[in-house]
């Protein structure tokens, strides 16, 4: 079994040219939980999530996975580097490939031999429930069915920290209640450690351990999440 990773966000600021967007912000996550980022459009939280998959650089502070430094002023190790998987609001699926071959991508680039490659994409979309689903294109998939090939695509190469930025905002509410109660059981089965950005603070009571309440670049309060329930204290 992999090591569960902590993050460290210790006094981190970042500016679009002269506006500030985080403001020296710290932020400790343990290992293996799940924390969810709440708060209204630029508070800042889509982009500390670009600083940690290693999109953006800090203008001050430090980024640490564990015992590694993954960010610091003018330094970043790039996304490839940190051993992450990161969902997307759009999907960000090839239409030109099926789902297995979508899955499949990153461990391609990887190098991982056919056989296991082939082993791993298929234990991935049963975990998601798409296994019978392997040969179609997203384009016979509905909205829900694509975000869990996005969702397989993230977990197959058992990254140490998971990402999401808004996954569920294009799907109703119903099905996007239904599809985070289904994330939150399946990142506890897998123990890997989460960071999950949305607006929606319901979202955020279904799936997370922990709520961030982000306001103007700065950690306003924090909130642990301590029933399935969504009970928020």
């Amino acid at each position: 079994m992999r090591a569960l990773t902590s993050i460290q966000i210790q006094g981190v600021s970042y500016a679009f040219d002269k506006h500030v967007v985080l403001n020296h912000l710290d932020l400790q996550i343990d290992a293996g939980s799940i924390v969810a980022l709440l708060g209204p459009s630029g508070c800042g939280k889509s982009t500390l999530l670009r600083l940690l998959a290693g999109l953006a650089v800090p203008a001050d502070g430090e980024i640490w996975f564990g015992d590694k430094q993954v960010a610091s002023p003018g330094k970043a190790l790039p996304p490839e580097a940190r051993d992450i998987g990161m969902v997307f609001q759009d999907y960000a699926l090839w239409p030109h490939m099926s789902v297995t071959e979508n899955v499949a991508f990153p461990l391609k680039m990887r190098g991982v031999p056919r056989k296991q490659r082939e082993e791993r994409v298929m234990a991935a979309l049963e975990r998601v429930g798409l296994a019978e689903f392997a040969t179609r294109r997203p384009s016979g998939l509905s909205g829900g069915q694509q975000q869990r090939v996005a969702l397989a695509r993230a977990i197959v190469g058992e990254p140490r920290v998971l990402l999401f930025d808004e996954p569920l905002s294009n799907l109703d509410s119903e099905l996007r209640e239904s599809l985070c109660r289904e994330m939150s059981q399946l990142l506890r089965q897998l123990g890997t450690t989460a960071v999950y950005v949305t607006h929606d603070r319901r979202e955020a009571e279904l799936l997370a351990d922990h709520i961030v309440l982000l306001s103007s670049g700065s950690v306003s309060a924090v909130h642990s999440v301590t029933s399935s329930s969504g009970e928020v204290v």
